[in-house]
């Protein structure tokens, strides 16, 4: 996985700005992995799209996945930490890419991409969503069969069965009221929330410097990190 530059994160925060997030997260793999089309980024699982956005966030900030969220009972913030490497298992630098073939009551699925997940985005109602995301990874043909919610859900399980990390689970405990509950990591939102204070970062240091200096962007951008906080330090001492 290939770390992007300063300038490539601001390029990318500028493109991806306003877009919906399955778009973003697809810009960043395409920022990051060139030799790769965007429609076959878009055909990956998504267990496979979201490793290799962890992967991304890795080599651009660190393993460490800083988080916060809001007690359901109480109210009350919290902070927490995840470990990148136990979210990818014990091989955190390899891809998954093989084609998985779930049966379900004699039917057969794939996993879903973040091309079905578009489709099925469409659909305003809940269930007509998931009758969607199903029928776009059905691979037998013929008409579909009606199917009952009982149905869904078993073929939702299997599908995170098989594609684990498709969506991940944390479990937290608040330290106020003690209450428990299942949050649901959302790999591009978190990534694309990190993308963002880093680029504000980007952009003070450059609106800091080309004021103190008279320097294009590109100039500041050219820098170091290091050396660009060196001159800011003497900015402002």
């Amino acid at each position: 996985m290939r770390a992007l530059s300063s300038s490539g994160l601001l390029n990318l925060w500028e493109h991806g700005f306003g877009l919906h997030p399955l778009d973003q997260g697809l810009l960043a793999l395409t920022a990051a992995l060139p030799e790769v089309s965007a429609g076959t980024l878009a055909d990956w699982p998504l267990g496979q799209r979201n490793r290799a956005l962890i992967n991304l966030h890795c080599a651009c900030f660190s393993s460490r996945l800083q988080a916060w969220a809001t007690c359901n009972r109480c109210g009350e913030k919290m902070e927490f930490d995840l470990d990148a490497a136990a979210l990818l298992g014990e091989k955190p630098g390899e891809d998954s890419r093989g084609e998985v073939t779930i049966k379900v009551k004699g039917y057969s699925f794939r996993v879903p991409t973040s091309r079905d997940l578009a489709q099925a985005a469409g659909h305003g109602d809940a269930r007509a969503a998931a009758l969607c995301l199903l029928e776009r990874c059905r691979l037998d043909g013929g008409e579909a069969p009606a199917w009952s919610d009982v149905d869904l859900d078993e073929v939702g399980e299997a599908m995170a069965d098989a594609d684990p990390l498709a969506e991940t689970h944390v479990l937290l405990r608040c330290p106020g009221c003690a209450s428990e509950w299942d949050e649901t990591l959302d790999v591009t939102a978190f990534l694309w929330a990190e993308i963002g204070v880093r680029v504000k970062r980007l952009l003070w240091e450059i609106h800091t410097l080309a004021s103190a200096y008279g320097w294009t962007q590109h100039e500041i951008l050219s820098l170091s990190e290091a050396r660009r906080c060196a001159y800011i330090e003497m900015v402002h001492t």
